[in-house]
């Protein structure tokens, strides 16, 4: 019986990490329990099973080396950045910004604020990378509006859940750091692959959305035109200006990187999207300070501007002369701006279109400062969660000078932020002790190799083995969290995949994907718990129209996660089927010309040593040695 132990000890210590999990046990003790119990176990049954069990005690003395190695780990570095910098923007105010404007622009559409709710979180995913402060912003803002113009409760907490979700596939996702150090690969890589997916997903959403809207108009109402704000004095909205706006700043920004080396890709779109961003900005910009002068000052500015961008680039100063042809296409648009205001009468730059530049600018700046910079080599993931920190904190400065709100950024905002940050990266690292330890033991009962056999033996070989890791995976995280399943699940199904040849960016966004599904899980998933906190549990009275609300029950809340649930499930086919809108990273690599790179071998290569001459070596006379005295 005891050999028998032995023999399948890694079945048996996997089992009853299992058990302590359903009693509730937290999972970094329950991981370092777990290996530490069974390394006793398995020191004593060694005798019987050498061929399976590699353990000894004094393999106990690489667990300090083991913990230490994981405490200096540089990449997961990023994930106290990231948190940080997300806190600091949902706590001063951007993501209130945001859904004001956005629900303003979409509004009086029919299924309006739901469309802004899906923007807004894909937004805040891409600036933010946290779950939590992207879905009580969003319910504690736009829930209220929603439930006032009489959406639907399981459509309006659905799409609020749903949205806050998108933080965990579209980068800078923490979820997808933690993947990529566990497979093995670069961050900078994971990033790239997921780009397409989080924003194939933020699509399928909206879809859902407008099929909801139709099937049932009355759940996703339009609002009324005297709710809407941001007219122009003749009483439009004056949403086609900003879309001229939008034309315009994004193909200055194509053609600015057309001429650029930077291939098609994530990395082209988040540098086409910078460039647009700044275009924007300083049409906004000057549109609002010149005012009267408007025509006299843009066509000085445009004057100076054609004069040293023709300096810069006659004397071959290139990076300089596309930063000032950005520039120019600012000025150029604020001095057409002014011109057909004058002469015509008709406004290219309106309330809407100023206003949703100068609350859209701030995201977009920081998505740029941190993927940007990762995507071009620029900086590591690590750097760029810094860096995304700091301009966190510099935004919402600059945010409390200019709206003169105290309340936009303060010391306490910044204490509540660091608590948030040491609270998560505590939770973190223990659960990486805790499995540490765990591998530890696993690894030396051979654990890795039954993992291995039991799915590389699954029939239908890939095919089967994906479809049988998504099936495990969904039903794990009605139970784990993404971060015990990456630390738990992760490592064990990793080589099993290589060995099939599957590539690890593309299973790693699969799992990323399908791990998102854990925070929508009724009755578990962590989105749908951070929704009921903040969503009204009793009847209120509804400060602008003065009327008595019902409350959102916790079943409306489960039933409107479920249709997003499905959409998460489709999502994981889609890039199961399609694994080309993944594999693209591999295209975002520096091209290589290999017969420029024999021409540099050839001029290197000494002569006589296999190069093209054969002169022999050259005479390397270096005189007489120094005399010693």
């Amino acid at each position: 019986m005891a050999a028998l132990i032995a023999q399948n000890l890694a079945p048996i210590m996997f089992a009853a990490l299992v058990v302590f999990l359903l009693l509730g046990y937290p999972v970094a003790f329950s991981l370092a329990a777990n290996g530490l119990l069974f390394f006793f176990i398995a020191v004593e049954l060694a005798p019987l099973a050498p061929e399976s069990i590699n353990l000894s005690w004094p393999l106990l003395q690489a667990l300090p080396d083991r913990i230490y190695g994981t405490m200096s780990n540089e990449v997961l570095l990023a994930i106290p950045f990231f948190t940080f910098m997300g806190y600091v923007l949902e706590r001063s105010g951007m993501a209130e910004d945001l859904l004001d404007t956005i629900g303003q622009l979409f509004g009086p559409l029919r299924g309006g604020l739901a469309y802004a709710v899906i923007f807004v979180g894909a937004l805040l995913a891409a600036t933010t990378g946290v779950v939590a402060a992207s879905v009580i912003s969003m319910g504690l803002i736009s829930l209220p509006i929603m439930l006032r113009y009489g959406y639907d409760r399981r459509l309006a907490s659905g799409v609020i859940a749903a949205s806050g979700t998108l933080a965990q596939i579209i980068p800078p996702s923490l979820v997808l750091i933690v993947m990529a150090d566990q497979l093995g690969r670069s961050v900078g890589d994971m990033y790239e692959g997921a780009f397409l997916p989080g924003l194939i997903l933020s699509g399928l959403y909206a879809g859902w959305v407008l099929l909801a809207s139709l099937i049932d108009p009355k759940a996703a109402p339009g609002l009324p035109l005297d709710a809407v704000g941001y007219r122009e004095p003749n009483g439009s909205r004056g949403v086609w200006q900003l879309g001229i706006l939008v034309v315009f700043s994004g193909l200055v920004g194509y053609y600015v990187l057309s001429q650029t080396n930077t291939k098609a890709g994530a990395d082209f779109v988040i540098l086409t999207i910078c460039v647009a961003t700044v275009v924007a900005l300083i049409c906004a910009v000057m549109n609002k300070l010149l005012g009267a002068k408007r025509i006299a000052i843009s066509a000085a500015v445009v004057a100076v501007l054609v004069g040293v961008y023709v300096v810069l680039h006659n004397q071959g100063h290139e990076g300089f002369a596309l930063s000032m042809e950005m520039v120019l296409a600012g000025a150029i648009y604020a001095l057409v701006v002014g011109i057909m205001e004058r002469f015509t009468g008709l406004r290219l730059m309106s309330n809407m279109a100023q206003q949703t530049t100068f609350v859209m600018v701030p995201p977009l700046l920081l998505i740029f400062l941190v993927l940007g910079t990762i995507f071009i080599g620029l900086a590591t993931p690590t750097e760029g969660g810094a860096m995304g920190a700091l301009g966190s904190v510099i935004l919402a400065a600059i945010k409390r000078k200019l709206d003169n709100n105290p309340s936009r950024f303060n010391f306490t905002i910044v204490r509540q932020a660091t608590e948030a940050t040491a609270k998560l990266s505590a939770f973190v690292l223990f659960i990486l002790i805790g499995a540490r330890v765990f591998s530890l033991t696993f690894y030396g009962v051979n654990g890795h190799v039954w993992v291995e056999h039991l799915l590389t033996s699954l029939p239908g070989g890939q095919v089967g083995f994906l479809i049988v890791v998504n099936v495990l995976v969904f039903f794990l995280a009605f139970f784990l969290d993404f971060f015990e399943l990456a630390f738990i699940v992760v490592p064990l199904l990793g080589p099993a995949a290589e060995k099939l040849g599957i590539d690890l960016i593309w299973f790693g966004v699969i799992l990323g994907v399908n791990m998102q599904t854990s925070f929508m899980h009724p009755p578990f998933g962590f989105a749908l718990f951070f929704l009921r906190s903040v969503a009204p549990k009793q009847a209120y009275i509804d400060r602008v129209t003065g009327k008595t609300m019902e409350p959102v029950t916790t079943g409306q809340i489960y039933w409107g996660a479920i249709p997003f649930v499905i959409i998460q499930l489709i999502m994981v086919a889609i890039v199961v089927l399609f694994p080309q809108i993944v594999m693209h990273y591999k295209a975002a690599g520096p091209a290589v010309d290999p017969a420029a790179v024999q021409k540099k071998l050839d001029e290197l290569l000494v002569p006589g040593l296999g190069g093209p001459g054969d002169g022999g070596l050259p005479d390397l006379n270096f005189g007489d040695p120094p005399k010693i005295q």
